[in-house]
């Protein structure tokens, strides 16, 4: 009775991280395309705007895993926290990186190698969840 309770838990967690992100990634899409447009140039609005969309990438992947998170699978489990701080350390540093002109702070460019440790949570997230699949009965 414990697991279940577990996982229905970690479900509702999955899809509560997901929703925030969501709903952080449509603000940040429209806030670059509207409120940022005029004080940033074309190469800045780029990194806004990949950042967005590896956001909303893994926003689908954590939903995703919600469908699975009721199985006793510590392989979605840890995909969610790949996916989780992927979003963090990929789309964050980004985000930073694209405005660190604009407020002031030109020294974030050393957030620059964190982009990557983001990128490889994503990519250590897509195989396990893909072992996670292979294991599944």
């Amino acid at each position: 009775m414990v697991n279940l309770a577990f996982y229905l838990l970690m479900n509702k967690q999955i899809i509560i991280t997901a929703s925030v992100f969501g709903m952080l990634a449509v603000i940040a899409g429209a806030f670059g395309a509207h409120g940022l447009k005029a004080y940033l140039d074309a190469t800045q609005l780029e990194v806004w705007h990949t950042a967005v969309q590896y956001q909303f990438y893994h926003v689908f992947a954590l939903l995703f895993l919600s469908t699975f998170a009721h199985t006793k699978n510590r392989l979605i489990n840890a995909s969610y926290y790949l996916f989780t701080l992927g979003i963090v350390f990929f789309s964050g540093s980004l985000y930073l990186l694209a405005c660190r002109d604009l407020i002031g702070l030109s020294w974030l460019w050393i957030m620059g190698p964190i982009t990557p440790i983001g990128g490889l949570l994503f990519i250590i997230g897509w195989a396990t969840l893909a072992m996670a699949a292979f294991k599944s009965k």
